[in-house]
């Protein structure tokens, strides 16, 4: 039992699959054509077709999921992972974290990621996503995003129980009248574990927080989830941008349906993007047109695949590959940021039939773990420039790691998530879950194609621990999360037996804690960054519109455009982007 309930949390299953595809008509012409169904395209297709002169094509890989119980479930999200719904994808050999694999699961659905996810819906801070301007992005900063955060979101008010269960919200930080409905678990844990919790991180100075969607994420909360409580059914981007919108003449989707590469029109400037290339389900070849634009929507971790199997990218991956390139744009593909988590499972004697979903957020003052000096910062530059063959140069590296590193003065380098045994998807026992991960990682790793063939899966490197800073934070948030099951109350709720304190002993070396960490995480599916909104000489992919550098009308619009990790989930921000997204086109359209 303790074995199933460890590799749950710590690691998912990997089976090699092969892509699904279907027939898709040749030579249909569009105004816009829009790489992948899922979160950000969904959204994008919605929010275009509300223009009825517009018509917009989906291509999505995957199929629909409406019914599918792994899907709708709202008890058990870790149900759909290792099935024909995910990619399955798996990292290359950590060499910084004791040469292992790790499962990178992402959504290959109608709905995409949204449709496996943790349903999370935490914002992050206010400080973070005013970063996006500070490096060159006119139009990016809490305050022009904040509008488009509330656009999406159908905010459903926690009823009399759920607020006795630890439910709270600030009306002003939520939108009424989006099509995506957010709220709270209907089944929420109603004994005294939020009580006992609460007052445990109080008393480590963890405060309580009423709403963490309002730009400061720093304190003790139950989580908001994308989920209608009426109905106890995740809410998915499919089941919430396309479904109720699904009769509408000029939104096609082309499901079952894998995006081979962008065609270009020739030209002596800025290239164009006339259509797409796309392989049917018998193998054959065909091409859909755009008149107006490509919008490629597939995620951090297929999106600068497609990129390069285009003639978009670093010259000396292409060349390899006999891939002509179009435009030199050596950062795409790098910039892979993500988080590593690890889990400690707890037992006790009292059987917790609801779900839980606390989460703790804190800075690295709370946690003891002391800032990066700026004389680490130019080392840490040299060492990723150098693992990504300085595609993107120590100096722009430097100046990203300064303002990442001003950040952690202020803002959450933590998250804690305690759940009970149903929140993760088992049956009501005595187990308690704790995950947590440093939220802030200054490792860079990249998403790189190693064959021409579009079915080849690209080669994932997030490079865990490359920075050391990185694996000492996550061994002080262990430290820090041990501390909190050793304070009262919880310190007579429950005991430890994973790892327990035979295999990391209470009073364990540094050395200790951190071999445990690097050799018992897993990916918190938190990939981001490969096709970075920045300037082009730091090692940007896309500018402030999204439009990739040298095109005229191709734009990437999905969570590989976020330069810097964000202390929260990445649902919110990614449909907050494609709203600001489709906002942005629609002022383009004439």
């Amino acid at each position: 039992m303790l074995d199933h309930t460890t590799s749950t949390l710590l690691a998912y299953s990997f089976t090699a699959t092969l892509i699904s595809l279907s027939n898709a008509t040749p030579n249909d012409k569009y105004d816009f054509i829009i790489i992948g169904g899922g979160t950000a395209g969904l959204t994008i297709a919605n929010r275009l077709t509300e223009l009825p002169h517009i018509t917009v094509a989906v291509i999505e890989a995957g199929d629909k999921v409406l019914n599918n119980p792994n899907v709708t479930g709202t008890d058990k999200f870790t149900a759909a992972l290792g099935t024909s719904i995910d990619w399955q994808y798996e990292s290359t050999n950590q060499t910084y974290a004791a040469g292992q694999t790790v499962s990178c699961p992402a959504g290959k659905a109608l709905g995409g990621t949204s449709t496996i996810n943790g349903m999370t819906w935490i914002r992050g801070e206010k400080a973070q996503i005013d970063s996006w301007g500070t490096i060159g992005n006119e139009g990016w900063s809490w305050d022009e995003l904040f509008p488009y955060y509330k656009k999406s979101e159908n905010f459903i008010v926690p009823s009399p129980a759920q607020v006795a269960a630890g439910a709270s919200y600030n009306a002003i930080d939520h939108g009424e009248s989006g099509p995506l409905k957010v709220g709270y678990h209907p089944e929420l844990q109603n004994g005294s574990l939020h009580g006992s919790v609460g007052t445990a991180w109080q008393s480590l100075g963890i405060p309580s927080t009423i709403d963490a969607n309002g730009g400061d994420v720093r304190g003790f909360t139950v989580e908001q989830q994308t989920l209608d409580p009426d109905a106890n059914v995740r809410e998915d981007a499919a089941r919430a941008f396309y479904y109720p919108f699904q009769n509408r003449a000029n939104l096609h989707i082309h499901l079952n349906t894998t995006a081979m590469k962008v065609v270009w029109t020739s030209n002596d400037v800025d290239a164009i993007a006339d259509g797409v290339e796309i392989i049917s389900l018998n193998g054959s070849v065909s091409t859909i047109n755009a008149r107006r634009e490509v919008i490629l929507s597939a995620g951090s971790l297929r999106s600068p695949a497609v990129l390069e199997l285009s003639g978009v990218g670093n010259p000396s991956i292409l060349d390899k590959l006999g891939i002509s390139s179009k435009i030199v744009l050596p950062g795409v593909g790098e910039n892979l940021i993500d988080q590593p988590n690890n889990a400690i499972i707890y037992n006790s004697s009292t059987t917790f039939n609801g779900t839980t979903g606390y989460l703790a957020y804190a800075t690295a003052t709370d946690f003891r773990m002391n800032q990066p000096s700026d004389d680490d910062i130019p080392t840490w530059a040299e060492q990723v420039a150098a693992a990504n063959n300085h595609a993107v140069n120590a100096s722009s590296l430097e100046y990203l790691f300064k303002v990442q590193s001003g950040l952690l003065k202020s803002v959450a380098n933590a998250e804690v998530f305690l759940s009970t045994g149903k929140g993760i998807g088992l049956p009501p026992s005595g187990f308690l879950a704790t995950a947590f991960w440093l939220l802030m990682p200054f490792s860079r790793g990249s998403v790189h194609i190693s064959s021409s063939n579009p079915l080849t899966y690209p080669i994932i490197n997030p490079n865990y621990f490359l920075v050391d800073y990185d694996l000492k934070v996550q061994a002080a948030i262990t430290k820090w999360v041990r501390e909190f099951w050793m304070t009262a109350p919880m310190s007579s709720l429950a005991s430890e037996i994973s790892p327990g304190y035979t295999t990391l002993p209470a009073n364990a070396t540094e050395t200790q804690y951190t071999k445990w960490v690097k050799t018992s995480f897993s990916s918190n599916s938190h990939s981001l960054g490969t096709a970075a909104m920045m300037p082009r000489k730091l090692g940007g992919v896309v500018d402030n519109a999204l439009k990739v550098y040298g095109t005229a009308n191709l734009r990437v619009v999905d969570a590989s455009i976020i330069p810097f990790q964000i202390s929260g989930h990445l649902t919110a921000t990614i449909y907050a982007i494609a709203e600001k997204a489709a906002d942005l086109i629609k002022a383009d359209i004439k």
